[in-house]
């Protein structure tokens, strides 16, 4: 059985197990059914009015296990929180978040809202954010990044790394350089990338941009390296 649904399942049993036990227990002792029927109509009313949260709750985690948004095991964000599914319970959600916190939330809050699923695809983009000074040429660095994010074992082959110019700064070119990996192998390869790619551009002595400026005065304008230092 799917653990999502394992956890649903006992979690309700519990509830219908205690009832199944207090009327058997009544009818040992002689009480009617027709009064525990009278009994659990009104208990029902009053503990709908009284619960309606936890009725959406109810509701709600039996929709995430029809429809299947994420399961157990699966690395979600949902309202500002990102972490690992721990268990869906009839009412709560726990994930676990990177830094080892346990985050609890509302099946009905989490049904209602917009859940980024990391995992169910199998596969993952990884998208670095670079930045080059304006006298940089594509034609130089790329073949320099594409070798560094190719190098690495677990690459998927097809798609391909690329390399590509995203934007133009005020002060310097943005690139992105992208690959692709397992789903579950995305943040230490990430890290991986981010450090080989500066590695590789560090030995061809290629630097991050310096931002410049220029000042005006009197009539003439002089850039932010060549005026004076000041003494501290």
């Amino acid at each position: 059985m799917e653990l999502s649904l394992k956890t649903f399942i006992e979690s309700l049993s519990i509830f219908v197990l205690y009832g199944l036990l207090f009327t058997l227990v009544g009818s040992i002792l002689g009480v009617k059914a027709t009064s525990f029927l009278a009994i659990f109509g009104a208990a029902g009313i009053a503990i709908g009015l009284a619960l309606q949260g936890s009725l959406a709750n109810f509701a709600g985690g039996v929709l995430i296990l029809v429809f299947k948004p994420f399961k157990v095991g699966d690395l979600i964000y949902v309202n500002s929180n990102l972490g690992f599914v721990k268990n869906i319970d009839i009412l709560y959600t726990r994930i676990k978040t990177f830094d080892g916190r346990i985050i609890t939330m509302p099946n009905g809050n989490v049904a209602n809202s917009d859940v980024d699923n990391r995992t169910m695809d199998p596969l993952r983009r990884i998208d670095l954010k670079l930045k080059f000074a304006f006298d940089i040429k594509m034609e130089t660095i790329r073949p320099i990044i594409l070798k560094a994010l190719k190098a690495h074992p677990i690459v998927e082959k097809d798609p391909e790394p690329d390399v590509w110019l995203d934007e133009i700064g005020e002060s310097e070119i943005r690139v992105t350089a992208r690959c692709w990996v397992k789903s579950e192998d995305y943040w230490p390869t990430y890290w991986e990338q981010l450090e080989a790619v500066k590695s590789s551009l560090d030995k061809q002595g290629i630097e991050t941009p310096i931002p410049r400026r220029i000042i005006y005065q009197g009539g003439e304008y002089k850039t932010s390296e060549s005026l004076p230092k000041q003494k501290n």
